[in-house]
């Protein structure tokens, strides 16, 4: 397995990787998710591959098949004047092909944000989990990530 920069020609196993975790996303919230749609289109992906501040890696198997994916974006912070200022990467979105995980895939993937983030000179990196995806709560606290804040909400 290879892990690089995504590029157009994984822009098809991309989007049945989206689909992926979208459907998990909708069984989780389906108040908020809808089912049987992507988070981007192959347009929008194609302008996201060409932006240096929100890069996209890929984990790639020996025929250079898409196995997994790390959406990530370049964060300044703080948001606000008395916090201590600093660049992040965010993981917006990490998934292994459901029909590739147990490989370590993630763990692979993660590994190489994380070093990817400290070659940027980043002083962390961040990322937000729904609710309820347990599964996802539970691999990201095995690699060592611990929560930060939590984001609360009440339904009208």
């Amino acid at each position: 397995m290879t892990i690089r920069k995504a590029q157009e020609k994984d822009i098809p196993q991309i989007i049945e990787l989206l689909g992926q975790v979208l459907q998990i996303h909708a069984e989780i919230r389906p108040d908020i998710f809808i089912p049987d749609t992507t988070k981007y289109t192959e347009q929008e992906l194609a302008a996201l591959l060409k932006d240096e501040k929100k890069p996209i890696y890929v984990a790639v198997n020996e025929e250079d098949v898409c196995m997994g994916y790390a959406f990530c974006q370049m964060k300044e912070q703080p948001f606000s004047n008395n916090m201590v200022q600093f660049q992040s990467l965010f993981i917006d979105d990490l998934c292994v092909d459901r029909f590739a995980r147990g490989q370590h895939i993630g763990e692979s993937l993660f590994d190489y944000v994380k070093q990817e983030a400290k070659r940027m000179g980043c002083y962390e990196v961040t990322l937000n989990v729904w609710a309820g995806n347990t599964s996802a709560e539970k691999f990201y606290e095995k690699m060592g990530m611990k929560t930060k804040e939590r984001q609360l909400e009440y339904i009208l």
